[in-house]
């Protein structure tokens, strides 16, 4: 038998980082429980999605038997395999489960733990939230992340006067180590909610007594998370009481969206009044979706958000969101509520059409936000429940338009914003000219 060597002498900056996990890691087959642990191990390879991994012990042995088959990984050594007995699963779950019993030294600390199958087994992260112990928010791996890792894009850092920067995501990318592995990669795009969320970060960094009252921006080019993003903000106006700032994202030295944003200095309120919150089922009688970020909890009235093709509906959409952890920084609320007012728009607009849903968004329709436009009014906390009210009031012409408006729980009116979407189908000629996102 040949000798297998580590591949840690030719790529020493090759990451494998073993992380204790805050969530309870749950696996099963056909309703039955393989694995369930509150000390799992979040193993975030490069070239790899994340894994989970079991301490042995919370291992339920009596379901596996071992498996013939053995791997290399040039990073973390050799693999033996466990599948699920005959009996005990239809179809036949084979090599389902592995460990390293004798892990290369840079990856130790796999030593007597297993991971699982996230394609044929149902593998889960936990997590409970702070008040609410008896109600737990299920995540599927494989995760796109988690809400710090949201926060740390979205809190762009100070790299030379009012210009800003995020590091990619992953990072290193994929493609860095193993060419082939770039191929691999979910879709990569950079949001446009995500890039408006960037722009009001940078705005209220640059003029950090004034707080962003308004939003808009359009996006001209896609953005990738393969590399890094810059933020760049032109003060237009300094005022005593509104600024106007001239914000744009740029990668690879190329324009990715050009937005504007006006502040204030939050005066007392000389005359207020609202909108009422929509009479709607609340978060506890919605239908949860797992958009595979942990720390974020989505609950969606009426289960509207759907892959069905069948499923017809007004062009409408209620959204419940709620995140784990409250930001130290008002903007970063502010940023955390803007991420997802691009997520619902295409959606709703796509409800009253037969043979359409979201599912066949960059399947057979080329679809993404064009411009979006957000009003902050109240002040927001992003770990209480909040209603997004979704209104896709035109469509037409290769394009969609959403009016929409978020709510506090208790009823106040935290802002109202607008998304000018494109929904189009791939084959249409004219979607060469604009691939925004």
């Amino acid at each position: 038998m040949s000798v297998r060597h580590s591949a840690w002498g030719r790529y020493p900056d090759y990451r494998v980082a073993l992380k204790p996990c805050r969530s309870t890691g749950r696996v099963t087959a056909d309703g039955q429980l393989l694995a369930y642990s509150k000390a799992c191990l979040l193993v975030q390879e490069s070239e790899h999605d994340d894994r989970l991994y079991f301490p042995e012990s919370d291992v339920n042995w009596a379901l596996l038997e071992p498996s013939q088959q053995i791997t290399f990984c040039p990073f973390k050594g050799e693999a033996g395999y466990w599948s699920v007995k005959k009996k005990q699963a239809s179809p036949d779950l084979d090599n389902i489960a592995w460990a390293y019993q004798d892990p290369f030294p840079e990856v130790d600390g796999l030593k007597g733990y297993v991971s699982f199958d996230t394609e044929q087994l149902a593998v889960e992260l936990l997590q409970s939230w702070s008040g609410d112990q008896e109600h737990s928010v299920a995540t599927r791996l494989p995760i796109w992340g988690d809400q710090q890792d949201l926060v740390h894009l979205l809190d762009v850092k100070p790299a030379t006067e009012n210009r800003y920067g995020s590091d990619p995501y992953p990072n290193p990318p994929r493609g860095t180590f193993i060419e082939l592995q770039k191929d691999k990669q979910r879709r990569s795009v950079v949001e446009g909610g995500h890039q408006l969320a960037q722009a009001i970060v940078a705005a209220s960094k640059t003029i950090p007594e004034q707080r962003v009252t308004s939003a808009s921006m359009i996006f001209s080019k896609a953005a990738s998370f393969d590399l890094p993003m810059e933020v760049h903000v032109d003060v237009v106006r300094a005022g005593r009481s509104f600024s106007t700032l001239d914000v744009k994202t740029v990668q690879n030295n190329q324009l990715r969206s050009a937005g504007i944003v006006l502040m204030d200095n939050t005066p007392a309120d000389r005359i207020r009044h609202t909108m009422t919150m929509p009479d709607v089922a609340g978060p506890d009688n919605a239908v949860p979706i797992d958009m595979k970020v942990t720390g974020r909890e989505i609950r969606i009235v009426d289960g509207a958000y759907t892959n069905d093709l069948d499923h017809i509906g007004p062009p409408e959409l209620y959204a419940w969101i709620r995140f784990r952890d409250a930001p130290d920084k008002p903007y970063l609320h502010c940023a955390l509520m803007t991420q997802a007012t691009t997520h619902w728009t295409i959606a709703a607009a796509l409800r009253p059409h037969a043979g359409l849903s979201q599912a066949l968004a960059h399947v057979s329709l080329s679809t993404g936000p064009l411009k979006t436009d957000i009003n902050f009014h109240d002040d927001v906390d992003v770990s209480q429940w909040m209603l997004y009210v979704n209104d896709a009031v035109y469509a037409g012409r290769g394009q969609a338009q959403g009016i929409g408006k978020i709510f506090a729980i208790d009823g106040r009116l935290l802002a109202t914003y607008s998304v000018h979407t494109m929904i189009r189908d791939f084959s249409s000629p004219s979607n060469s000219a604009h691939n925004a996102m």
